[in-house]
């Protein structure tokens, strides 16, 4: 599978169907929304009325563009900022579809959204023409969006400079008063730029415009395919909306008991067993690799090197790569032994001074903190940079991150230094890039409580073993709490995103739920294979998901 890699789609003109599910609609997210006050809306009644006329627009699909294909199709709706004041400010959902295959066999819409926060998904249904089977292609029309304030998507942005968008930094005391200084001139500016808009950009908002889409598409319920962050999204369309859930698959899970500081955390967390599973795995390989013969001495061959690299940086490709980006770049490595052995032994040959692999080496270097332009496109070309601020996707991200629940966030930047101190010492690898100080501990209040994830609604979680951006614990947790799930877990499964991948056991699971709307009677445990750890390890290396062509899938997103 090679994930089509396809420019951003220009957002067309649209205003979308349904008089008869108005009421529907109107109920189902008013009653979601927060409870109105006399700023906002005179009566919860005034809310629901203000809904109809976004349920009655009809879409004007049209080709996304002239060398895309003729079945790729895109719209602009409207949905409101703020839904308790429907009335107000209303702002674009960009949307997309390909059409089932088979109408004759077709059941509905299955929605989908690649991960983030802050991940375009208009691409969407383009990667899942791809990538899903003919049976699931013909079940459902695909549909794909920007989220709110993302992309096409009245994208926000907080003007930040790309310097200021790396946020993954490690604990120095010598540098924490900077760092300090720089993420509260970040919550600044976000504030200053878009003080009114980001306060609307939250996880519960892009639920309700999800639900929204589902009238305007003239649905009764929605299904739905969503990646980490998306697996969140998907959680709490749930919660919101639990008789509008069809078949939801949440791949690669976010716990909505750490959103979203506990799942930072979780990096730093889920890569210490990673680790000590790469040093027994580098060790029995030690004729091949010579990292060491135990994996104690594997263990002390990493840390030497990453003592020699904050005394002398590593040069590879013209860049210097300090401890601290030896430290960053092999959490997310570990998690696939082969490809850490691999990486860290050119980088020893880097450090030696001897000739080195850059393509193999790309994992390792230069990975601390970074972000990436968020605002190009898919093929990352500048026209697309001109049509969506540079910072969109750090900016929406920092939206979701510090706005979903600010209550997580202490406002002691004290309480960040001892934090980082401290998960140094628990969690060595990574524990103080993901602890130390973020711009959350000045952002503002939530506009709303965070949404608590707990209902009997029929989903389908799956999960890799081995996943560094969403440990597998993780994932145990959102199936916990939603009690009328089943799980897949892969034992031995590498990387972030599972479905599909080509391993019979949790493709043939999935797309059974996809095409049945039957659960597993039980949890399902899968095997990986050989060849679709090898795809995982392909997909990491492109930084995609399954059915996504969009390179996001960065070291600092879920």
């Amino acid at each position: 599978m090679d994930p089509l890699r396809r420019r951003r789609l220009a957002p067309l003109l649209a205003v979308s169907v349904t008089a008869t599910l108005a009421p529907a609609l109107a109920t189902s997210t008013a009653t979601a929304a927060p409870a109105a006050t006399p700023s906002t809306v005179s009566s919860s009644a005034a809310a629901k009325g203000g809904l109809d006329r976004y349920v009655k627009q009809k879409p004007r699909w049209k080709r996304c563009e002239a060398d895309s294909p003729a079945e790729f199709e895109c719209a602009t709706i409207k949905v409101p900022l703020d839904y308790r004041a429907p009335g107000g400010k209303r702002i674009d959902m960009a949307i997309s579809r390909i059409k089932s295959t088979a109408p004759d066999k077709r059941r509905g819409v299955l929605l989908s959204n690649p991960g983030g926060p802050g991940g375009p998904g208009l691409h969407m249904p383009l990667g899942m023409q791809e990538s899903l089977p003919a049976s699931v292609r013909q079940k459902y029309d695909l549909i794909g969006f920007d989220p709110r304030g993302v992309g096409r998507s009245s994208p926000v942005s907080c003007g930040l400079e790309p310097e200021e968008e790396n946020w993954l930094r490690p604990y120095k005391e010598e540098t924490f008063g900077k760092d300090v200084a720089w993420a509260r001139d970040v919550a600044d500016k976000c504030r200053e730029k878009a003080g009114s808009t980001l306060r609307h950009i939250t996880t519960r908002n892009t639920a309700r415009d999800m639900d929204l889409l589902r009238a305007v598409l003239g649905e009764k319920k929605i299904s739905y395919v969503g990646y980490s962050y998306g697996t969140y999204l998907g959680a709490v369309y749930t919660q919101l909306f639990p008789g509008r859930a069809d078949r939801f698959v949440l791949d690669s899970a976010v716990d909505p008991a750490r959103a979203w500081r506990g799942m930072i955390q979780w990096w730093a967390e889920g890569a210490e067993p990673a680790f000590d599973r790469w040093t027994a795995w580098a060790a029995e390989r030690s004729e091949k690799y010579g990292l060491g013969d135990t994996p104690k001495e594997v263990d002390r061959t990493f840390w030497d090197l990453v003592a020699q690299a904050d005394e002398k940086p590593i040069e590879v490709d013209g860049q210097s790569i300090t401890g601290d980006d030896v430290r960053s770049g092999m959490r997310q490595a570990v998690f696939s032994p082969q490809y850490a052995s691999e990486a860290f032994v050119e980088l020893r040959k880097a450090a030696a001074g001897e000739p080195s692999s850059a393509e193999k080496l790309a994992g390792l270097a230069g990975s601390a903190g970074t972000t990436g332009s968020a605002g190009t496109g898919a093929d990352g070309t500048a026209a697309e940079a001109a049509e969506v601020p540079s910072d969109n996707m750090t900016a929406s991200f920092w939206a979701v991150v510090c706005g979903d629940n600010s209550a997580a966030w202490s406002r002691d930047p004290e309480s960040y230094r001892r934090d980082a101190i401290e998960d140094r010492g628990r969690y060595p690898l990574y524990g103080d890039f993901a602890s130390s100080i973020k711009p959350c501990a000045f952002w503002g209040r939530s506009a709303e409580p965070v949404t608590e994830v707990k209902n009997k609604v029929r989903s389908l979680v799956v999960q890799n073993e081995w996943d560094s951006q969403t440990p597998l614990p993780s994932a145990q947790g959102l199936h916990a709490v939603l009690k009328g799930s089943k799980m897949v877990t892969v034992l031995g499964g590498e990387g972030h995103g599972v479905y599909p991948n080509g391993n019979a056991c949790t493709d043939g699971t999935v797309t059974g739920y996809l095409l049945t709307g039957r659960l597993p009677a039980k949890d399902v445990t899968c095997q990986a294979t050989a060849d679709s750890n090898a795809e995982a390890r392909r997909n990491q290396e492109r930084d995609v998901l399954p059915g996504s062509p969009l390179p996001e899938r960065a070291p600092d997103r879920f």
